[in-house]
C-alpha cells in the first residue's frame, strides 16, 4: 500500500511539472510586426469594423500605405525613439559639468519643435481624414470618428496602452 501511494504521489508530481512546462512553450514574445504588416493589419481592422466593400478596401490599403510614415501608431517611428535613448546620466548635464548649467537634455525637442511637429501631426491628421471620407459611406465614417472620440477618452494601462 506504501508502494503504490508512493507511485501515485510520484506521477502526480511528474504529470504537474510537464503541464507547467508545455504552458511556459506556448507562451510566447509578442512578434514586432513591420510597416506593411502594421498597415495591412490595421485595414483589416477597419474593413472588417465598418463592413467595407472589396473597392472601399483597396482604396483605404493604398490611403494606410500612403499615410504609414506620416501618422503615430501606424506604422511609423514614434518621435523620441525609447524614453531615455541618447540623454546622460541623470548626475551628469548636457555640458559634461554636474552643475545645474545645462537647461535642456541632449535628444529632447525644444517646446518650438514640440509644436511644430505637433502641427504636422494634426495638418496629416486632416488630410487622412478628408481622404477617408472620401473613401467610407457618410455612416461608416461617423462610426469611424464616433470610435476615434471613444480610444481618447479609455485610460490608458501602466504600458501605455489603452
Amino acid at each position: 500500500m506504501k508502494k503504490m501511494m508512493m507511485a501515485i504521489a510520484a506521477m502526480m508530481v511528474i504529470s504537474t511539472a510537464s503541464m507547467a512546462q508545455d504552458n511556459n512553450e506556448k507562451k510566447q514574445a509578442p512578434r514586432k510586426m513591420d510597416r506593411t504588416e502594421m498597415v495591412k493589419h490595421r485595414t483589416d481592422r477597419m474593413v472588417k469594423e465598418y463592413g467595407l466593400d472589396e473597392a472601399q478596401a483597396q482604396k483605404l490599403l493604398e490611403l494606410n500605405t500612403a499615410y504609414a510614415d506620416k501618422m503615430p501608431r501606424m506604422g511609423g517611428q514614434r518621435p523620441g525613439g525609447p524614453r531615455h535613448q541618447g540623454q546622460p546620466d541623470a548626475k551628469q548635464k548636457v555640458d559634461g559639468t554636474t552643475g545645474a548649467t545645462a537647461q535642456q537634455p541632449a535628444g529632447r525637442p525644444s517646446r518650438e519643435q514640440m509644436e511644430a511637429r505637433r502641427a504636422e501631426m494634426m495638418k496629416n491628421t486632416e488630410a487622412y481624414h478628408a481622404e477617408l471620407k472620401k473613401i467610407l459611406t457618410d455612416e461608416q465614417y461617423n462610426k469611424f470618428i464616433e470610435n476615434q472620440k471613444n480610444r481618447q477618452q479609455r485610460p490608458r494601462d501602466g504600458r501605455g496602452r489603452r
